[in-house]
């Protein structure tokens, strides 16, 4: 019988030749020839998976770099609050790098209760404490307490209402907190962040678009306006990044301070902007 081999984690260079994400998987695959470790020049596949630690070695365009720097500036540490309702009791949390941080318990005959019942009169202690959020709320606990205050929530202060996302959980309290952050209620609202952040400025394009205004799309438009100096934010889709001649315009358009929003082609906005040659520009004037 042979013996069973023990697997040791090892370190080694591979150089990158083909790269795949597979969204489902939320994984990356690297395909390459290995330059450090062992078996160099043998061809080697990395799975790269959430939590792995890699280093990677290449000539930093700025786009990439800012692309980064907003990928962690943009994270939802900070940004999201979460609101455990039960009965009787609402505790507000913010979430932090190291995790949940309890802002407030409030309980039934918290805050000004003249002229509302108990439970009315700790929605609007709650509404009044969430006032200064500008990001997402989740709203989480078991029962339907959380779904009447984010009914209350709407007819008192629309706006935050509508950032209000409804999250059942078994628990209460901070074990609802838990186990809305385990369902992987955060990563779904980055998503929807970011999802926000691309709609806007696609309907911004195409309003233009559809009035004859300032705005440029197609590869050669964008190379004349970022030409020309008029260039005020180029949108480009994170496949046609890829192209040289793309990529060499981005990089000019940034050297004249001109903003890059970069769409992934995965969800709506970025399939727009495909049609449109997947690349565009929001100019200071109109050209041409």
């Amino acid at each position: 019988r042979a013996e069973k081999l023990e697997k040791r984690p090892v370190r080694m260079g591979v150089k990158a030749e083909k790269v795949e994400f597979s969204p489902d998987a939320n994984r990356l695959r690297v395909f390459g020839t290995i330059t450090f470790g062992p078996d160099i020049g043998q061809h080697h596949t990395l799975n790269i998976e959430t939590g792995y630690e890699i280093s990677v070695v290449r000539r930093w365009r700025q786009v990439d770099l800012d692309r980064l720097e907003r990928a962690v500036s943009q994270t939802v540490h900070g940004v999201i609050h979460i609101a455990a309702v039960e009965d009787g009791e609402i505790e507000l949390y913010r979430i932090r790098q190291y995790g949940p941080e309890r802002i407030v318990t409030l309980t039934i005959g918290s805050g000004k209760t003249a002229g509302l019942d108990s439970r009315q009169a700790l929605f609007a202690a709650a509404v009044e404490k969430l006032g200064p959020v500008t990001g997402p709320v989740v709203v989480a606990g078991p029962g339907f307490v959380k779904d009447d205050f984010i009914s209350y929530t709407k007819s008192k202060a629309p706006e935050l209402g509508g950032r209000m996302l409804s999250c059942d959980t078994r628990r209460s309290g901070y074990g609802a907190v838990q186990e809305a952050i385990g369902d992987g209620v955060l990563s779904r609202v980055a998503e929807d962040i970011q999802l926000a952040r691309e709609v806007e400025v696609m309907d911004e394009l195409f309003l233009r678009i559809s009035k004859n205004g300032a705005v440029a799309y197609g590869s050669s438009e964008v190379r004349d306006a970022v030409d020309f100096g008029a260039a005020e934010t180029v949108i480009i889709t994170d496949s046609r990044l890829r192209d040289g001649s793309a990529a060499k315009t981005v990089e000019d358009a940034e050297r004249l301070n001109a903003a890059v929003v970069v769409l992934s082609t995965e969800f709506e906005p970025g399939k727009r902007l495909e049609g449109l040659g997947g690349i565009a520009a929001l100019l200071r004037y109109k050209i041409g």
